[in-house]
């Protein structure tokens, strides 16, 4: 590669970062945290717990304390079981609120799923509404059945934006789905789909593009991207703590120079993700397990 040519690769790769300590990168990671990022996504699920244990309001009033100082806005993933209370505590705190209902195949579970979307909204504590998250992706639901919900909750509260959360590519692969959104939420994982770090920032500039090319003009919204910090390998992606920290502080920088809404993807690590994840599933988060912040 001639000299040119690797130094533009570098600066569109954010590869200039390669010759910083773990040390350097660590301080600039904490630098871009200081000076704020878009949107985290929150789980508030510690150590023992897991999706399906009900949480206690005043639990998740102390795990979402420690963020508001580096975010605008919290993305949450269900309006049930406790996680109605995020959006609530989260407007308190002067935070923006993206408000996932979680469905999958249990109907009568997503019938409250539903009702709690829209009633947070009717009580002020909705900015952004997400009906689903990677439903497609895992099969739960059909399509057709995806969208009464999507054409229910937008009937509901017309007066808020209303979305799904997949992986970008079903924006293109489905585009009944694309057409009845207000806004897109794509995941973007380049680390997912195998990509070495060095490319991980192109990577997922092309998934973002992607998504905005099938949008006919809507907002795309980066609802989750991110790099674990350990783990096991996925074909050329590498979890490590350096990778981890280059992989935060590229793309907050890249959100900001492109004005992309990023929810970086996530406040905590969570234990409870090795069952579908294996072991690297625990360690995406910026702040660890027991809420102590990772650089």
């Amino acid at each position: 590669m001639s000299s040119n040519r690797k130094e533009r690769f570098l600066a569109l790769a954010r590869n200039e970062y390669a010759g910083l300590s773990e040390e350097g990168l660590q301080e600039l990671a904490r630098k871009t945290l200081e000076n704020g990022v878009h949107g985290l996504c929150f789980s508030p699920y510690v150590m023992g717990q897991q999706p399906g244990d009900v949480l206690d309001k005043e639990a998740i009033r102390e795990r979402l304390a420690p963020l508001v100082p580096f975010t605008k806005a919290i993305r949450s993933f269900s309006c049930t079981e406790g996680n109605e209370y995020i959006p609530e505590l989260a407007k308190e705190m002067g935070l923006q609120t993206l408000v996932g209902s979680w469905l999958g195949p249990d109907l009568e579970k997503n019938e409250a799923e539903i009702e709690g979307l829209v009633a947070l909204a009717k009580a002020g504590f909705v900015d952004l509404a997400a009906v689903g998250n990677e439903v497609m992706y895992r099969g739960d639901l059909t399509e057709n059945h995806l969208l009464e919900y999507i054409h229910r909750v937008k009937e509901a509260i017309p007066h808020i934006q209303v979305g799904y959360v997949d992986a970008y590519y079903e924006f293109t692969e489905r585009p009944r789905i694309t057409a009845a959104c207000d806004v897109i939420f794509a995941n973007c994982y380049p680390f997912w789909e195998g990509c070495d770090h060095d490319y991980a920032l192109l990577y997922m500039k092309d998934m973002f593009r992607q998504a905005q090319r099938v949008a006919n003009g809507k907002k795309v919204i980066i609802s989750e991207t991110g790099w674990p910090s350990k783990g096991t390998s996925l074909e050329g992606a590498f979890p490590s703590f350096t990778n981890y920290l280059k992989y935060f502080v590229n793309t907050q920088k890249w959100s900001v120079e492109d004005e992309v809404e990023v929810y970086y993807f996530s406040a905590f690590d969570e234990a409870w993700k090795v069952g579908d994840e294996g072991d690297v599933g625990a360690h995406w988060g910026l702040w660890d397990m027991g809420g102590k912040l990772k650089f």
